[in-house]
C-alpha cells in the first residue's frame, strides 16, 4: 500500500477543550461517528480533546484505516501550543479560551455547558456567535453546527479593542451601554 499521498497531506487538527471543569456531554458529542465523520469529510485529520476532569473517556485511534485520528489527555500546563497549531477550535464557553482562541484568529465553535447554574458564559458566546465571530452549539447540536458551518462567514476579532467586550459586561450588569 502507498501512503505517499497521505504523509504530503497537511495535518488539520480539531482541538477540543472543556478547560478545568468536567463537561462530558461535549466530549461525548464529538467522539460520536458522525461528528468524526463530518470533521474528516470537511479535511481534518486529527482530533485532540482535552478532556479535563470528565469521566467519559472518548474512543482513541489512529489514522491506519483513513479516518480521523483521535487523541486526548486530561490536563496540560499550557494549552498554548495545542490552540496555535489548530485548523479548528472547538471550546467550552469559558471566555479565557474563547479570546485566546480569537486572538490567535482561529476558527472556533463554542459549546455551551447546560448543566452549569447561572449560565452568563452562553450570554458571552450568544453575542460573540450574532456578530459572526464564531459559532455557538449545544452538544446536542455539534453536529448540525459542523455539518452547516462556513468558516468564510466568520469575522476576524478586532484585537486589543475591549470595547464592545466591555459594552457586553455592562448590559449584562444592567447599565447603560454610554459608560
Amino acid at each position: 500500500m502507498d501512503n505517499t499521498n497521505e504523509s504530503l497531506k497537511p495535518k488539520r487538527t480539531v482541538f477540543v477543550t472543556v478547560g478545568t471543569t468536567s463537561f462530558d456531554a461535549l466530549v461525548r458529542a464529538v467522539d460520536t461517528c458522525e461528528v468524526k465523520e463530518e470533521l474528516s469529510k470537511r479535511g481534518y485529520s486529527h482530533l485532540l480533546i482535552q478532556m479535563g476532569h470528565g469521566s467519559y473517556v472518548p474512543t482513541k485511534s489512529s489514522r491506519e484505516d483513513g479516518s480521523l485520528s483521535v487523541e486526548y489527555f486530561a490536563f496540560s500546563s499550557s494549552i498554548a501550543d495545542s490552540l496555535r497549531s489548530a485548523s479548528l477550535v472547538i471550546s467550552h464557553a469559558g471566555s479565557g479560551s474563547i479570546f485566546e482562541t480569537l486572538r490567535l484568529g482561529k476558527p472556533l465553535i463554542v459549546v455551551v455547558n447546560e448543566d452549569l447554574m447561572d449560565n452568563h458564559q452562553s450570554e458571552l458566546a450568544e453575542e460573540l456567535a450574532e456578530r459572526k465571530h464564531l459559532f455557538c452549539s449545544h452538544p446536542q447540536m455539534l453536529y448540525r453546527i459542523i455539518a452547516g458551518m462556513d468558516l468564510d462567514t466568520l469575522i476576524p476579532y478586532p484585537s486589543g479593542d475591549a470595547t464592545p467586550v466591555s459594552k457586553l459586561i455592562n448590559r449584562f450588569l444592567g447599565f447603560p451601554d454610554d459608560l
